[in-house]
C-alpha cells in the first residue's frame, strides 16, 4: 500500500446467510483508492455497490479477504472518525432545526458547544445553506435537505466522504446543480469521496475513477481512470472525451450482464 492509498481491498468477499441459503453479495473485489480521489461505483441494482460502501464504513463485515481504511480496519477507522456517510435519504430529524441536525453527531462525539457552533456555521456556508440553520427540514426543498445531510457528514471534518446515491430521488435539474456543487465542494475540501450511483452521466461527470460492477455476485468488471480535467463545466458532457468514457462504462455494464449466469 502506497503512502497515498486511503482504502485498499484485497480479494474481498461477503456472503450473507439467509433462510434460502447463502447469498454472495461481493466476490474477489480488489481495489485501491488514493487520497483525494473521487471514485464512483456504478452497476445494476443488487450488484454490491452499497454493500461495498457499507464494508468501508464498518456497517457490514466481509467474510473473506481484507480491507483497510487509512491503514486500519474499517472499525478502527470508524472509531478514529475517518469518514462521514451520506445515505440515499437525507434522514433529517423533523423536530430538530437544520443546525440542530448538523450538530447532532458533534453532540454525540462530545465536542464543546462553542466548537459545535463554529463547525455548524462553517459547513452551512460550505454547502450554500448559510441563513437556513434555524429552518426545519420540512421548510426546505429535497435538494436543500440533501445538502444539509452532506453538511452533517462534513461537520467533524473527516478526510473521507462516503455517499450512497444521495441524488437519486431528485429531478434532473436539481441533480445537475448538486453535481456541480459537489465538485466544487470536493475541490475546496480535497476530501476522498466514494460515491454510489446508477447514472452513467453522473459517474462520468463527477469522478476521477469509475468502478464498474457486475450483477450478483458483485465483482469489479472495469476500473476507469478519467482523463477529464478537474474543472468540469456541465457542458463537458457534450464533449467527445466524455461520450467515449460513458461508452466504455456502458460496455462494461453490458459485459457484466453477459457474464451473469
Amino acid at each position: 500500500m502506497t503512502q497515498d492509498t486511503v482504502i485498499k481491498a484485497e480479494n474481498l468477499g461477503l456472503t450473507f446467510e439467509t433462510n434460502d441459503g447463502p447469498v454472495r453479495a461481493l466476490t474477489d473485489v480488489n481495489l485501491e483508492i488514493n487520497k483525494g480521489d473521487f471514485v464512483s461505483f456504478i452497476g445494476p441494482s443488487g450488484c454490491g455497490k452499497t454493500t461495498f460502501l457499507r464494508v468501508i464504513a464498518a456497517l457490514e463485515t466481509p467474510t473473506s479477504g481484507e480491507i483497510t481504511v487509512n491503514g486500519m480496519t474499517p472499525d478502527a477507522a470508524r472509531q478514529a472518525r475517518a469518514y462521514g456517510y451520506v445515505f440515499q435519504a437525507a434522514g433529517l430529524y423533523p423536530w430538530r432545526t437544520i443546525a440542530g441536525n448538523i450538530r447532532l453527531p458533534l453532540e454525540i462525539m462530545g465536542y464543546a458547544k462553542a466548537d459545535q457552533a463554529e463547525r455548524v456555521e462553517r459547513v452551512l456556508e460550505l454547502v450554500d445553506l448559510d441563513g437556513f440553520g434555524e429552518k426545519y427540514p420540512w421548510q426546505l426543498s429535497g435538494g436543500m435537505q440533501q445538502r444539509a445531510s452532506i453538511a452533517r457528514a462534513l461537520a467533524f471534518d473527516a478526510d473521507i466522504l462516503l455517499m450512497d446515491e444521495p441524488f437519486g430521488a431528485l429531478d434532473e435539474i436539481v441533480r445537475d446543480r448538486l453535481n456541480e456543487e459537489l465538485l466544487s465542494l470536493w475541490a475546496r475540501t480535497e476530501k476522498t469521496i466514494g460515491f454510489v450511483t446508477h447514472s452513467i452521466p453522473e459517474a462520468v461527470y463527477l469522478s476521477t475513477k469509475i468502478v464498474v460492477m457486475s450483477p450478483r455476485p458483485g465483482r469489479i468488471t472495469d476500473v476507469i481512470d478519467s482523463p477529464l480535467p478537474k474543472e468540469r463545466p456541465l457542458d463537458i458532457r457534450d464533449s467527445a472525451e466524455f461520450i467515449e468514457i460513458a461508452h466504455r462504462v456502458r460496455e462494461g455494464l453490458r459485459a457484466g450482464h453477459g457474464d451473469d449466469v
